[in-house]
């Protein structure tokens, strides 16, 4: 695969960060819609963006479903499994703690790359990727102390699992190039459909009203629905060691969101934990971006 093709590709699962970014806002002016219920209505949104791009193309919707157990294993195991991770975690923790662990899955994604074929982990990878952790930890805990406690082990864990879900997920993608990013639709439909039941199980339907639903159907269509479609594409053809660190941007995007609603306020970590993001994301991608230069530069026509 060419070097051009896989910064296309890795540019375009780039915007599945951008897109994740919206989640914490979007979220937020959705009002008080329970987690499973909110996670029900927006997969049902991004489900129905699969089936528009499978009648686009003339696809049979069955034909589309016919993939390899593994397969559809792991796209679950993905989608379902770190939603539902997440949401226990945060029930069973604090907030802020819960989710520090969580975001450690693109420094797994960084540190499992190297047991793929044909990928290498150098120090700067490292480096890089535990810069934008510290500055995702620095934008999550705002500055202050952060205390485990024993009585929260069940959520520590949970959300260490949710990590681990994400990363391995992303990573193996990877092993299953063959399979069309299509396919991403299918396991939206099955989550939609895991956690209307969850919904109904354990908690009360409240009915969104005005500009919630408008919010609800945003998460649908972007960070829980198109997001998973350009990510698939980009952990699969791009360069997975740049995405993984790359997606410490998404806290630190949606903290400027945030501020820029009036929902927090801007602060002089907010500014350090750029610079240990931005800086992170530098040096982990520096190979890649590297070669590329040298790329374009042994592309140029020369003087006669």
């Amino acid at each position: 695969m060419s070097y051009k093709t896989r910064f296309r590709a890795t540019l375009i699962g780039f915007t599945a960060v951008l897109m994740w970014a919206t989640l914490a806002l979007l979220t937020k002016l959705s009002g008080s819609v329970p987690p499973f219920q909110l996670m029900a209505m927006s997969f049902t949104v991004a489900s129905s963006i699969g089936l528009a791009l499978w009648i686009k193309k003339g696809n049979n919707f069955l034909c589309a479903l016919k993939l390899p157990k593994k397969v559809w294993g792991l796209g679950i195991f993905g989608l379902f499994g770190y939603h539902c991770f997440y949401f226990i975690a945060l029930k069973n923790a604090p907030a802020v703690e819960a989710s520090l662990i969580a975001y450690l899955w693109p420094l797994f994604i960084v540190l499992f790359s190297a047991l793929l074929p044909n990928e290498k982990l150098r120090w700067f990878h490292i480096v890089g990727a535990i810069s934008g952790f510290l500055g995702a930890g620095l934008l999550v805990t705002a500055g202050s102390s952060v205390t485990f406690e024993a009585q929260y082990s069940l959520g520590y864990l949970t959300a260490l699992i949710c990590a681990l879900t994400w990363s391995s997920y992303s990573v193996l993608s990877r092993c299953f190039g063959f399979v069309s990013t299509d396919a991403v639709a299918g396991f939206c439909v099955v989550t939609a459909i895991l956690a209307w039941l969850c919904h109904w199980l354990f908690e009360p339907t409240v009915i969104p009203v005005g500009k919630e639903w408008l919010a609800i159907v945003c998460l649908g269509l972007a960070p829980v629905g198109l997001a998973f479609f350009t990510w698939d594409y980009g952990v699969k053809n791009g360069n997975i060691k740049a995405l993984g660190s790359l997606s410490y941007a998404a806290p630190l995007l949606s903290t400027l969101l945030l501020i820029a609603f009036g929902f927090s306020e801007a602060s002089w970590k907010l500014g350090v934990a750029c610079l240990l993001i931005v800086g992170g994301a530098i040096l982990a991608a520096g190979d890649f971006l590297k070669k590329g230069t040298e790329s374009n530069i042994l592309d140029r026509p020369r003087k006669k």
